[in-house]
């Protein structure tokens, strides 16, 4: 049988009793506190006016984005008929199922009432959280690997994987292309322009150049990722994925070019 075969690692990193510790939870543990860290040394280096209360509430506010609009937004756009039927599981985020563009927005509108309350520009807020959601990207990507789920299609490349919950058929580690991509691939590119004083003063910038970058990884990652089952293609051989990145796209590049604007 070609293709290689999936690595037995346990979703669950260890258990107390009722209580499991796993990676998915994790990964979205881990990719929060590295970057509030991170945003914090950004903001002592350019001495950007946020006081260590004020970042602690923009944590706060953007983990309560991500949750709520990552699950509401799995639940809208890739649920199909079971949140209907058993709605309660709404509830049960631990078994994983939380919608990127869903959360996207959630954190939209959090750092929107952040930079409400402190009086900031909000595109400058974006510009600094921005810079660090590929790492939560990319372990949240490691650990749909692991949980054996998200696979790609079908494939007979030499580094495709058989895994238990897609029939053993070889198919494409496509979790590991879009957290090489939407991860360590935006992640580099994100932070290089920060290094440009021209971008860091032209607010929005980084913000819509996330978005942008996102939308086309996203794009070009789908083709080798197997459809939502309960899904399947919206139209033709286009995914919901690609239907939701598509506004992204549009949005991230009007954005970049609105924020190089001549500085008044």
């Amino acid at each position: 049988m070609t293709g290689l075969a999936y690595p037995e690692i346990s979703p669950i990193i260890f258990a107390i009793g009722p209580l499991a510790i796993r990676w998915y939870s994790m990964a979205y543990l881990i990719g929060i506190i590295s970057a509030w860290l991170l945003v914090k040394w950004q903001v002592k280096k350019y001495n950007i006016p946020l006081t260590k209360e004020n970042l602690d509430d923009l944590v706060f506010d953007v983990t309560m984005g991500i949750i709520l609009g990552g699950r509401l937004g799995y639940v809208l756009f890739y649920g199909g008929e079971m949140f209907w039927e058993h709605p309660l599981q709404i509830f049960a985020i631990w078994n994983g199922g939380m919608s990127f563009h869903g959360g996207i927005v959630g954190v939209i509108l959090a750092i929107w009432y952040f930079a409400y309350k402190v009086k900031m520009s909000f595109l400058s807020v974006t510009d600094l959280v921005v810079l660090y959601v590929p790492i939560g990207i990319f372990l949240g990507r490691l650990a749909n690997f692991v949980n054996d789920e998200l696979w790609g299609r079908v494939t007979d490349v030499a580094w495709a994987v058989r895994f238990p919950n897609g029939g053993y058929l070889p198919r494409h580690p496509s979790q590991i292309y879009e957290a090489m991509t939407e991860g360590v691939l935006m992640f580099v590119i994100l932070n290089w322009l920060w290094h440009f004083k021209t971008v860091r003063e032209h607010s929005g910038f980084v913000s819509g150049a996330f978005a942008f970058l996102y939308a086309l990884c996203r794009l070009s990652m789908e083709p080798f990722r197997e459809p939502d089952a309960q899904l399947g293609f919206i139209f033709a051989h286009v995914t919901m994925g690609q239907l939701l990145s598509v506004p992204f796209l549009i949005i991230g590049a009007w954005v970049m070019l609105r924020a190089f604007k001549p500085l008044k």
